[in-house]
């Protein structure tokens, strides 16, 4: 078993939150944009592995990879607009029903990943920290939370769904393995 927190692994085996990086921002967007690192990291290592028809595809009923990718990107936005103090645009309640769409390339879905990580990255470094207990609305109905909890769910979802990205890409790889092993 590897032991995450040993400082002489490589770097790119240890999380973020482990590196010492980032110590000059205040914890909590420190935490989260840790967390931007790993799904970024973890994005990076599988993608390159599966094709672009693999990353629309949805073995045994689960949602493709390529969604689970356009959603953190997209749902980036849509938290930190509410974190800001914002409703959603017209845009970004449009995004919601494309991030499902096939046909996206690989190529084009990383790029929209990596636009949507420097644009979040930005966007927490600024928010008013001294505030975290701010009141903030959620979605059409207003759903009430603060400021500091929408970072930490920012966090919390885009690990959750880094995390099936990562499993949906394990699985696929799994049955082209044993598609080839078949032939």
């Amino acid at each position: 078993m590897v032991d995450m927190a040993d400082a002489t692994q490589p770097e790119r085996m240890v999380e973020p939150w482990l590196r010492n990086t980032l110590s000059a921002v205040p914890a909590v967007p420190r935490a989260v944009l840790h967390a931007l690192e790993l799904a970024r990291e973890n994005v990076e290592h599988w993608t390159p592995q599966l094709t672009d028809e693999e990353i629309h595809a949805t073995p045994f009923g689960l949602t493709p990879y390529a969604f689970h990718v356009r959603h953190m990107a997209h749902s980036l936005d849509r938290l930190l607009t509410y974190a800001e103090g914002a409703p959603l645009n017209l845009m970004q309640r449009a995004a919601l029903s494309v991030e499902l769409e096939p046909g996206m390339s690989t190529q084009a879905m990383l790029a929209e990943f990596e636009s949507a990580l420097r644009e979040a990255a930005g966007r927490i470094r600024r928010l008013p920290l001294d505030q975290l207990e701010a009141p903030r609305a959620v979605g059409a109905k207003g759903l009430p939370a603060t400021l500091g909890g929408l970072l930490v769910h920012l966090a919390d979802h885009t690990q959750r769904h880094a995390g099936q990205a990562v499993t949906t890409a394990k699985l696929l790889l799994a049955l082209r393995a044993s598609r080839a092993a078949n032939v």
